[in-house]
């Protein structure tokens, strides 16, 4: 299996069976993570319809408290307490956590009007600290964040200090909303901040948390004939040919026609034959698709290379990929490997002359 791997590696005659595309990408979606699912739109809009619109008050907010022709029961700063509970005169504690203004000032009206003859009650909010969420993961500034309004992922990534700046081949691809104890809302960064959908700008409940992860390397890797085989770190936007240069570029041996990007996708795969040659002279960048997570880039071999060669080759790259035989039958190409390895001189039987 070993030099079925590396033969493939270097030679030109069994590469893979190209899909035929029309057009820039046409059947060469973009895949999902494969331990994540992203949440869909719809059930982003779903989660935000059910969020109440009222600002409900909470532990910290900060109350200005006016009764009318009553200036001993009026206060301008009223805070709530870590329990919920606000301390008014002649009526004691009034447990407000969890309630709109509108519905405390009903609840200390109806209170007062024990001792008092149609009080007026007048509940102001001075300071919102209840509508919170906490920031934590790959963020500048880590911490909790208010909204004055309706809380949006966007508005938390910004008044947390925004994404850092990392590292030139570092990216961010994704978030996750904790909401509760059972509750994960997984969102594409991706998605949201390089193309814009705002579909994806999820609505943040009281008390989310917001966690950005580690930066989790992705890698793309090139093979074949290039001066450099090997891992690739994805940076953001990536395109083939920013990949084929971080590889050195094709060698003098390479197939300029017979280039191909191999894409996974759980247990689909695409593959796309791309003619470097013909992109060059004719300009045709349409096909200068973007790369994603785990993409193989192969550049083909003019004829057929001596073992050693293959060998020095091939390792860098068998260092960062298993391109198992069960990977290679996924592509369709293992059955055409070991016809053209018997048919090769100096290939026995996995070995060398």
């Amino acid at each position: 299996m070993l030099i079925s791997v590396m033969w493939l590696s270097s030679c030109a005659a069994p590469t893979p069976r190209p899909e035929v595309f029309a057009g820039r990408d046409a059947g060469f979606a973009p895949p999902t993570q494969s331990a994540i699912a992203y949440t869909p739109a719809a059930v982003l809009e779903k989660e935000a319809a059910a969020i109440p619109d009222d600002y409900v008050l909470g532990p910290g907010d900060l109350l200005q408290l006016d009764v009318w022709n009553r200036k001993a029961l009026s206060n301008p700063e009223v805070l709530v307490g870590p329990d919920g509970v606000i301390t008014i005169p002649r009526i004691g504690n009034i447990a407000v956590s969890g309630l709109t203004r509108e519905q405390a000032a009903e609840k200390i009206t109806i209170a007062l009007s024990k001792y008092y003859k149609r009080p007026e009650v007048s509940l102001v909010i001075r300071e919102y600290n209840n509508n919170k969420a906490f920031v934590l993961g790959r963020i500048e500034n880590p911490g909790v964040v208010r909204f004055p309004g309706k809380g949006t992922l966007l508005e938390a990534l910004s008044l947390a200090g925004g994404l850092p700046v990392l590292r030139e081949e570092a990216v961010l691809t994704r978030c996750a909303i904790i909401r509760g104890k059972d509750q994960v809302i997984w969102v594409d960064l991706r998605e949201l901040l390089h193309s814009g959908n705002m579909a994806l700008n999820a609505r943040i409940r009281n008390n989310d948390v917001i966690f950005i992860p580690e930066n989790q390397d992705e890698l793309m890797y090139v093979m074949g004939e290039v001066f450099k085989p090997g891992a690739i770190r994805l940076s953001s936007q990536m395109t083939y040919l920013d990949a084929l240069m971080l590889a050195g570029g094709p060698t003098k041996s390479a197939n300029l026609k017979k280039t191909f990007i191999l894409r996974f996708d759980g247990e689909t795969r695409t593959v796309k034959e791309i003619d470097l040659g013909a992109m060059l002279r004719e300009g045709r960048l349409e096909h200068n698709v973007q790369l994603k997570d785990n993409d193989v880039l192969y550049v083909a071999e003019n004829g057929v290379s001596k073992f050693n060669y293959a060998l020095n080759q091939v390792m860098p790259f068998l260092q960062v990929l298993n391109l198992s035989t069960s990977v290679l039958e996924r592509f369709g190409v293992m059955q055409e490997v070991r016809e053209e390895l018997w048919g090769q001189e100096g290939f026995v039987d996995g070995a060398s002359n």
